[in-house]
């Protein structure tokens, strides 16, 4: 097993890291996901975190006894303490012991009720994100169905089987990708790279998105997908947008006419020989020094796996140096590889165990012609 591969540049050769010795990794894991699991569920909420560090320290300090350590002081003074200490402790265990084991009681069940109380609050407050997460999707489904109109145009032109495996797809992308406050957030740090690469072609552009943000940047864009929801939503923003197979689409425009190519979450949905077809019309679409963006799922991060396997219409999960390399056969002069959407790591987890467990989510494939 080996470590996400690190960032290379722009003419490097894609290169993985250092072997790690898995058994000792695996070794820790249990304590460490344990310990991980607890921290990173009160990452980014600061009331939780309060809870979990208040509920850790009455945890540590509810064991009241009579027999805890006598201390003794150097000196005489010390050495004549001691035993008197020791001989009064003797004489009023018989006191005390009752009151500390009314205080233990007393201590259990308060951290029993604060415990339940905790839990109710995290059930409360998962529902809560849950009812908005759910708003967000009916006002986005909403928007489709006012857009869609009476049309005659297919669901999808997509040529894949899988295309139509969801019956509702502009929905089951709505669950699963989130809303598009929250793809736009994910998206905004590749505008830079596309502000000397005008005209932008955003392929798989769904509800677009992207396409928003080169708006507000002054980039001339448009895009294509094959699904008819996703481009009356997009139209809908204001976005120029056509439904086509992005393949026929690429084969009908004239060689060297676009500056930049951008695909978000697309690659892999498809299988091999159009993979490759895509990034061949790409590089030949593109003019000298043109710019090609291809986001996808990092198969190196079990917890983006998690979403990779959700989505039934993935064809293959594309390991860096598998979609790198065919970049360069399909023309490509330079490839990079960026890293995105890293997890909160917790702290307290060895590096080794971070970068199995807390890998980054995705990655970008970063092509120039």
């Amino acid at each position: 097993m080996q470590l996400p591969l690190r960032k290379t540049a722009a003419s490097e050769t894609i290169s993985p890291s250092p072997e790690v010795d898995v058994e000792a990794v695996v070794a820790r894991l249990r304590e460490e996901v344990s310990k991980a699991g607890t921290i990173a569920a009160a990452d980014g909420d600061p009331l939780r975190a309060t809870r979990l560090a208040a509920r850790g320290q009455a945890e540590r300090f509810w064991l009241v006894s009579a027999e805890r350590p006598l201390d003794r002081r150097p000196g005489l003074k010390g050495a004549v303490l001691h035993p008197v200490k020791v001989g009064l402790r003797k004489l009023m265990r018989f006191y005390v012991e009752p009151l500390a084991a009314e205080q233990r009681a007393f201590n259990d069940g308060a951290l029993k009720l604060a415990d339940a109380l905790s839990e109710e609050l995290d059930r409360a407050v998962a529902g809560r994100e849950a009812d908005t997460r759910l708003i967000r999707e009916l006002e986005e489904r909403l928007l489709r169905a006012e857009r869609r109109g009476p049309t005659s145009a297919p669901v999808t032109v997509a040529p894949q089987p899988a295309a139509a495996a969801v019956p509702d797809y502009f929905a089951f992308e709505s669950r699963m990708r989130g809303s598009t406050e929250d793809v736009r957030r994910r998206q905004k740090p590749y505008v830079d790279d596309f502000r000397d690469a005008e005209p932008v072609l955003d392929v798989g552009c769904g509800r677009g998105e992207f396409l928003a943000l080169l708006r507000e940047a002054a980039i001339e864009a448009r895009g294509v997908d094959a699904d008819a929801d996703m481009v009356a939503y997009a139209r809908g923003e204001g976005h120029d947008v056509e439904q086509a197979d992005a393949l026929a689409y690429l084969e009908r425009l004239e060689d060297g006419s676009l500056g930049g190519v951008f695909a978000a979450q697309l690659v892999e949905h498809l299988p091999p020989p159009a993979l490759l077809r895509l990034l061949q019309l790409a590089a030949a679409k593109l003019r000298a020094g043109g710019l090609l963006v291809a986001e996808t799922i990092n198969p190196l991060s079990p917890l983006a796996l998690r979403h990779y396997f959700a989505d039934l219409t993935h064809a293959q999960p594309l390991v860096p140096e598998t979609l790198a390399l065919l970049a360069r056969h399909a023309g490509f002069r330079e490839t990079e590889i960026r890293f995105a959407n890293q997890p909160a790591i917790p702290e307290g987890v060895e590096p080794e165990v971070a970068a199995i467990l807390f890998a980054p989510l995705d990655y970008a494939l970063v092509a120039h012609t």
